[in-house]
């Protein structure tokens, strides 16, 4: 008996670090789970300038609206499994409407991957009207540039933004540019040899690779293609990102999902962790390499610069509006380390905590800095993330920053070859 007893405390007792909570667990929202694919968090309230300052010019880094999805390779991939799941007699309840679901994201998709969509057009055209409320001298007889990517996606956000201005006020005149030329800006990674040599080394993907490992739930294969449906391990873990993938685009193109027919709230948060995570090591800042941060260098030069131009009277233009891609977004707002946007670790378990993609990079985000003058002549700048003004310089509060203060840290998070 007392043998027994032991044996029971002993068991009792090994099992408590099993069930015991993970304090690098997140436990967010479904909204949130979707990560970057999240739809524009529009503000609540409108913003708003003080009558003391009066806004002199504006730049504008956005991310393309909302989009059907990118490829059809994820979709492809699941309904492979589940058709063979299906013909095997194995899938479950779950497994048919995951299919069905499958086959009605291909319906609506049909010919459009990529394609910008119409809750993304609604979007940019949101936040054009938002920011001619904000600044209205701004648009009113005056001449602004935008530019954008080659991506379609990128050049017709672009459009939908500049032609909501035009709407709004058509005395002001709009050059835009669109192409490869514009790499430099808003697609540096294409041309980057250190980034690129970065990506193709295994340094990150050890880092990634391990945590997948870690995080992604071996529940759902058996949950959706049924218990007996043999999968190795590589290919369980893949399968589950996989349905994370499907799950979380459908809002973007106006799909009602209840992700709780798929997946738990537990396995959403830990296949959005391993997202979010693979979007930070490769496109944030990181102890592992400099080489995604600095991608920005050029973009962030040209801010400065554009600044300067204002400030010294000789630009031509009272606003430059430029439209890119997520990854475009992710490296600047880190290499300017702005609130929420910079996190550098070693326990790389934590990133979820402190680095949320959906706070960083959702459809649509933007970064909008502004150059604000006062009554007696002197000129501040304004950061506003998806429409939200934050500080500009790291364990500072005010919102208005004077210009020459601004400067000064801006030109010191550039990488030292470009400082002058």
């Amino acid at each position: 008996m007392i043998k027994r007893v032991f044996i029971n405390f002993m068991v009792w007792t090994a099992a408590i670090p099993v069930f015991a909570a993970n304090p690098m667990l997140t436990d967010y929202t479904e909204t949130q789970c979707q990560g970057s694919a999240m739809p524009y968090p529009s503000p609540k309230t409108p913003r708003e300038i003080p009558d003391s300052l009066s806004p002199v010019f504006l730049n504008h880094i956005g991310r393309h609206g909302a989009r059907f999805y990118s490829s059809s390779k994820f979709t492809t991939s699941v309904i492979r499994l589940l058709d063979k799941a299906d013909s095997m007699k194995t899938i479950t309840a779950s497994g048919r409407e995951l299919k069905h679901l499958c086959h009605q994201i291909i319906k609506v998709t049909a010919g459009r991957w990529g394609a910008l969509d119409s809750l993304g057009m609604a979007e940019q055209r949101a936040i054009a009207s938002r920011t001619f409320a904000t600044f209205p001298n701004l648009f009113d007889g005056t001449k602004i540039s935008a530019l954008s990517s080659y991506v379609p996606r990128c050049i017709a956000s672009m459009d939908e933004f500049t032609h909501q201005l035009a709407r709004l006020n058509n005395k002001v005149e709009i050059y835009t540019s669109s192409g490869r030329q514009n790499n430099a800006l808003v697609r540096p990674w294409t041309d980057d040899r250190e980034y690129k040599d970065f990506i193709a080394s295994d340094e990150w993907q050890r880092v990634y690779e391990e945590f997948v490992s870690q995080s992604a739930p071996s529940s759902i294969a058996p949950r959706l293609l049924g218990k007996s449906f043999q999968l190795s391990v590589g290919e369980t873990q893949d399968f589950a990102i996989n349905v994370y993938k499907i799950i979380s685009g459908c809002a973007s193109i106006g799909l009602r999902v209840n992700a709780g027919k798929f997946i738990t709230s537990e396995e959403y948060n830990s296949l959005w962790s391993i997202e979010n995570l693979h979007h930070y090591l490769t496109h944030s800042a990181s102890t592992l390499s400099q080489a995604p941060m600095e991608l920005a260098s050029r973009l962030l030069l040209n801010l400065i610069d554009t600044f300067q131009d204002a400030v010294e009277g000789t630009m031509q233009y009272s606003a430059v509006l430029r439209f890119g891609h997520a990854e475009t977004l992710m490296p600047l707002l880190a290499l300017m380390r702005l609130k929420d946007c910079y996190y550098m670790t070693n326990y790389f378990d934590t990133v979820g905590l402190h680095w949320k993609d959906f706070i960083v990079v959702p459809m649509a985000s933007n970064l909008q800095m502004s150059l604000l003058k006062s009554k007696n002549g002197r000129l501040y700048v304004r950061v506003d993330l998806n429409e939200t003004p934050i500080p500009l310089i790291p364990g500072r509060s005010e919102i208005y920053t004077p210009w020459n203060e601004a400067k000064e840290y801006l030109t010191r998070c550039l990488p030292i070859h470009l400082q002058p």
